[in-house]
């Protein structure tokens, strides 16, 4: 079903200075001080290009990204030598691999182009909503630069590890580049440009599916661009393709912070609660991450509320059923979600939040590390927070599958990839 091909890709040359300070996380987790410090270290990092802002006289303006300005950087960038063009035509294998739970995980997988297709084709699956805002930037940013500087992270099912093999077969000789960042995660890069080896991937590729992990805004951006452009590589998205059967794969939770609420009443919120929930109150933070631990072993419904105070609550579902009538029209498998119960029962019918104010993120921001949600609630930034087990990697292809899309922001996967490592520039010769 899905259709790869190889590519020239785009890369930093050797003049231009170390991975580590080229390369970068994905632009929309940088904080304002992160993106000044990465270009601090060095002015050629990735981030100029993936979150540009503009120039005058050499001072930078802060008050307005430069869509025009990162263009004519590429192109200046190239002309330089600082980037450099492939000669062949390549599938580059990635590898990335960190530390969990005191253990070395290593996730491989290769970055190729796929061919775009309208969701409604059953080829290429999201499982998430997106934000009309980030599309809005991420085309701009597209139209003026004519590259993609990052890939989709995109999986697919390989069971009997064909695939997988075909991989690590490819991969025996030492990676054309490799770095460690700031987190403790090694990126390692080979490019394979064997027509037997690309041939065989291609093939093994022929009959699958594919899903959208992270980057669900990055591939519309893509497909409504190939709309309204033609020739060179315009039809296709780079992606980074991982195998959803690789037991390194992480996926983490993204919190709830509840913000901004007049007249917010912990007690009456959790009297609320109560039809819905079974509800344990006055838990140490311990306590309260243990249970969340113990809720997820079983499949149980459960969130983990923090309002202040050093005091935690632990709700679970009291019946699963009730999802039914609540979503009627949804599949089984979206119905299930953490997501979903939490989305439905508490955010929209106790504190009245709907699905617009959570997209506008009027009343709700989404937080991925639990320390930041629970110190929001205790310097006054939030009102409160629900602490979320992560939704599994087979619950996000059963959503996929089945047509539904889940609410923004519910899934994680850990860690990012790294921005910089090679670039696809649509309309080069």
């Amino acid at each position: 079903m899905a259709i790869v091909k190889p590519f020239k890709g785009t890369r930093y040359s050797e003049k231009t200075g170390t991975l580590e300070e080229l390369c970068c996380p994905p632009y929309d987790i940088i904080s304002e001080e992160g993106r000044k410090a990465l270009l601090a270290t060095n002015p050629h990092n990735i981030i100029r290009l993936e979150l540009p802002r503009s120039y005058k006289d050499g001072t930078e303006n802060e008050d307005m990204q430069s869509y025009t300005e990162a263009g004519k950087v590429v192109n200046d960038w190239v002309d330089s030598g600082i980037l450099v063009d492939d000669a062949n035509e390549n599938i580059y294998v990635y590898e990335f691999s960190f530390k969990h739970e005191g253990e070395i995980r290593a996730v491989k997988g290769f970055v190729a182009l796929v061919e775009l297709e309208e969701f409604s084709a059953g080829i290429v699956l999201p499982h998430e909503e997106t934000l009309s805002k980030a599309k809005t930037d991420r085309f701009n940013l597209m139209t003026a630069t004519k590259c993609n500087f990052s890939q989709v992270y995109s999986l697919y099912s390989d069971k009997s590890g064909e695939l997988q093999d075909v991989l690590e077969n490819a991969t025996s000789n030492e990676p054309t580049s490799q770095f460690t960042d700031d987190g403790d995660v090694t990126h390692k890069l080979w490019l394979v440009s064997d027509a037997d080896a690309i041939v065989q991937i291609q093939n093994q590729m022929s009959d699958k599916q594919v899903f959208i992990a992270d980057g669900h805004h990055r591939y519309e951006t893509a497909l409504k661009y190939s709309k309204e452009n033609s020739g060179g590589t315009a039809a296709y998205v780079p992606m980074m393709l991982v195998s959803m059967d690789n037991p390194n794969l992480i996926v983490f939770p993204t919190h709830r912070l509840v913000r901004d609420l007049p007249n917010f009443n912990y007690a009456e919120m959790v009297e609320k609660c109560r039809e819905y929930f079974y509800i344990k109150e006055e838990l140490s933070r311990e306590d309260a991450f243990s249970k969340l631990g113990e809720a997820f072993d079983k499949k149980l419904h459960a969130f983990a509320l923090y309002a202040g105070g050093g005091e935690y609550a632990l709700l679970i579902l009291k019946d699963k059923a009730v999802m039914e009538s609540i979503m009627p029209n949804d599949h089984q498998s979206l119905r299930s979600l953490d997501v979903s119960v939490l989305h439905s029962l508490i955010l929209e019918r106790v504190f009245k939040i709907d699905k617009a104010n959570m997209a506008a993120q009027t009343n709700l921001t989404y937080v991925k590390v639990a320390d930041d949600a629970i110190d929001a609630v205790d310097n006054g930034t939030a009102n409160c927070c629900f602490l979320l087990n992560a939704t599994r990697v087979n619950e996000i292809s059963d959503v996929a599958l089945s047509g539904g899309k889940m609410p923004q922001k519910s899934t994680y996967f850990y860690p990012k990839l790294t921005t910089g490592l090679v670039i696809n520039r649509i309309f080069k010769a």
